[in-house]
């Protein structure tokens, strides 16, 4: 374990109170909005969470609206952040607060944790800033900061890293002010101590940061290799019927997109063409029960979509029906529908002038 000094806290802390962004959620430290906001930038940049945390922040000003809001809607507000299991976990976990706690966020790190979509990092920046409980956040930015300065090269996605960065952090926090030293830490790692191209030269803690003494900046933090990225292959079957309906269909097994609405999907081994889909069992299946007029793809090429351990490759075809389609949708109501944003782009692009 390196050696600990108080400078690191200090130097940290007042280098934040000097340059810190000005966001809403720092201008208080009533445990929702900080719970909302922290939630919102778990995986998700600041710049990107923003304008999110203010539209939820107008349509459910207190957990109470978020709670009494229902899931379709949570998700439809949601829509374009990613994760979607954060906002499933946001309204279950503000029910939950609504109904059993009287509205009252626990006020330790312990009882924080026991909260649906809550885990080390996220209780420790309730408690800390919110009940100045000294509990150290760990998290992207966090390992990146400790691991360059002190020269940490264990690597932070295993379990013995990330014991190790927690200890080291709860060691370094300012105890007399530890949410300050926890978004001063976050801070920095976000805006100054980045991944790419720092400006080491500069920085406040060059002349003791072992990482630039040696050279080694972007060699930190170490991580082992992740698992290879998979690749599938969607086809979206987009039908439209003769009284302007389209069918949608919602994603209820576990996964990606849980609960989100989807056209109905033909998942092949690799891309496709008409002669092969029309093949497949599942088309046949789903071509009895409406009368198809006419497949036409809409796009040659796939649109990728990226996640973070699978690689989506989609085609959508458009499938015009006579038939008055059963459970179908109007068209006109396509966007009141939380879809995935691969479906958003797509619906945005086509029927705009449909």
């Amino acid at each position: 374990m390196p050696k600990i000094t108080t400078s690191f806290s200090n130097k940290l802390i007042y280098w934040y109170l000097q340059n810190k962004r000005e966001l809403p959620w720092r201008n208080t430290i009533a445990p929702y909005p900080i719970w909302l906001s922290e939630i919102m930038l778990q995986q998700t940049r600041v710049l990107q969470g923003l304008p999110y945390f203010l539209k939820f922040i107008e349509a459910y000003p207190k957990v109470e609206n978020l709670a009494n809001a229902s899931e379709s809607d949570v998700l439809k507000l949601w829509q374009g952040l990613g994760y979607y299991s954060r906002a499933r976990n946001l309204h279950a976990t503000a029910k939950k607060v609504t109904k059993e706690m009287n509205g009252r966020f626990p006020n330790n790190y312990k009882d924080l944790l026991k909260l649906k979509g809550v885990g080390d990092y996220t209780a420790s920046a309730i408690a800390s800033i919110c009940f100045n409980q000294a509990e150290a956040v760990v998290d992207g930015n966090v390992y990146r900061v400790l691991s360059r300065f002190f020269g940490i090269a264990t690597p932070i996605n295993t379990t013995t890293g990330q014991k190790e960065f927690k200890q080291l952090a709860q060691k370094l926090i300012d105890k007399t002010q530890p949410g300050t030293f926890n978004q001063a830490i976050m801070e920095f790692g976000a805006r100054y101590c980045v991944p790419q191209n720092p400006d080491c030269d500069q920085c406040i803690f060059n002349d003791k940061c072992t990482a630039f003494q040696q050279k080694k900046v972007l060699e930190f933090p170490v991580k082992i290799k992740a698992k290879p990225i998979k690749k599938r292959y969607f086809n979206y079957m987009v039908v439209l019927s003769k009284n302007e309906h389209t069918l949608l269909q919602q994603r209820t097994e576990k996964g990606i997109w849980q609960k989100l609405y989807e056209f109905p999907l033909l998942e092949t081994s690799k891309e496709t063409d008409l002669s092969t889909l029309k093949k497949l069992p599942q088309f046949q299946a789903f071509s009895k029960t409406l009368k198809i007029e006419s497949i036409t793809l809409f796009n040659e090429k796939p649109v990728l979509h990226k996640l973070s351990h699978q690689h989506l490759h989609t085609r959508f075809w458009l499938i015009e029906t006579f038939d008055e389609t059963k459970n179908s949708i109007p068209i006109s109501k396509i966007n009141s529908y939380a879809v995935p944003v691969l479906i958003a782009n797509f619906v945005s692009e086509f029927f705009e002038n449909y």
